[in-house]
């Protein structure tokens, strides 16, 4: 896929469905997903939406407010403090028609559930050769930059995109988490939907007519001199670093890569090939991750190409910090305009 084939994954209609009463207004990206979630549920009567305080609470993070009491308890309810069995249940749900979106809570709780996400939600349509279908979302809030504890901000992402049967997707502004849920929804096969919880209070305009091509990247701003490479809540930083380096007269072309599996490696690699500079950004432990991957994926499609290494800029392979430490740990501006500068080392203006 080109560059310019990535700009237009999110202007039209996915195919599943058309979303009910179009709207486009400022929303934060946590109202976005409320919408997507109602808007699923009142377009599909096979969907449910159900985990651990996501009714009469409306979750942690009031992702699901107010959904209960507009659509009833048979349609979205709270379930015991028991992720394999949300996911089990789930499993069963998808196998009898249904499509299940279940919630999390948190990134670290969902670990209870892995073998049930591993050995039967990921393996399912393979093992009986695509005659059964396994259309679940499982809906994961991730990530740190809330001041929460260990267990609540984790940054599991890898553990899912290694895992083959999986597509895992992860959101950055308030119109991917609209148009990602929807078409994560709608898919007939699994969806990993890791919600960055730093940007649930971010805002964005949303138009709940367009939807989004799972599998694909986005640019998210155009440049000439260097690639930078995030994903989630990092995609922001980025774009802040793109700013300063922009004064700096430097230009930086920005790729969400959203999609972690599978990977658009089209776009990464027509991106990174036409600056000939890459660095990947994510708030990960960087050892065995997915910005190594995407690191290695470019070293091997873009090396003529490069002008110099591709830098990673990631978390540091330690446990999550505590709060008053975790502007310390998570990847920032300041860190990758050095990684940006590392890929000039004869340019003494860089100098910092």
């Amino acid at each position: 896929m080109s560059i310019a084939a990535a700009r237009s994954t999110t202007t039209g209609q996915a195919s599943g469905f058309d979303a009910p009463d179009h709207v486009v207004g400022t929303m934060t990206m946590a109202a976005a997903l409320n919408r997507a979630l109602a808007d699923a549920i009142e377009e599909d009567p096979a969907v449910v939406v159900y985990g651990e305080d996501v009714g009469a609470l409306g979750g942690v993070f009031r992702i699901t407010d107010g959904l209960a009491e507009r659509f009833g308890e048979d349609r979205c309810f709270d379930t015991p403090l028991a992720e394999a069995g949300i996911v089990g249940t789930a499993v069963g749900m998808a196998m009898n028609g249904m499509r299940p979106v279940v919630e999390m809570q948190f990134d670290a709780f969902a670990l209870p559930a892995f073998e049930q996400i591993v050995s039967q939600v990921a393996k399912f349509g393979n093992r009986t050769r695509g005659s059964m279908r396994m259309p679940l979302v499982i809906r994961i809030p991730f990530g740190g930059g809330i001041g929460g504890v260990e267990h609540h901000c984790d940054s599991s992402e890898a553990y899912y995109a290694h895992t083959p049967g999986l597509t895992v997707v992860s959101p950055s502004t308030p119109q991917d988490a609209y148009s990602l849920l929807r078409a994560a929804i709608a898919s007939p096969d699994p969806v990993i939907f890791l919600e960055p919880k730093k940007l649930y209070w971010s805002k964005g305009e949303v138009d709940t007519s367009i939807t989004a091509e799972l599998g694909t990247a986005r640019v998210a701003r155009d440049g000439t001199d260097v690639t930078v490479l995030a994903y989630a809540a990092m995609v922001p930083v980025a774009l802040e670093a793109a700013e300063i380096a922009a004064e700096e007269g430097r230009s930086i072309q920005v790729i969400d890569v959203r999609s972690l599996s599978p990977f658009d490696d089209a776009t990464v690699t027509a991106a990174v090939r036409a600056t000939g500079r890459a660095v990947v950004v994510a708030e990960a432990p960087g050892h065995v991750s997915v910005a190594s991957e995407i690191q290695a994926r470019v070293f091997e499609r873009c090396f003529e190409h490069l002008e110099a290494p591709v830098r990673r800029v990631t978390g540091f392979d330690t446990p999550y910090a505590p709060p008053k430490l975790e502007h310390w740990y998570l990847p920032d501006a300041d860190r990758v305009l050095d990684a940006i500068d590392s890929l000039y080392p004869d340019d003494e203006e860089t100098d910092r």
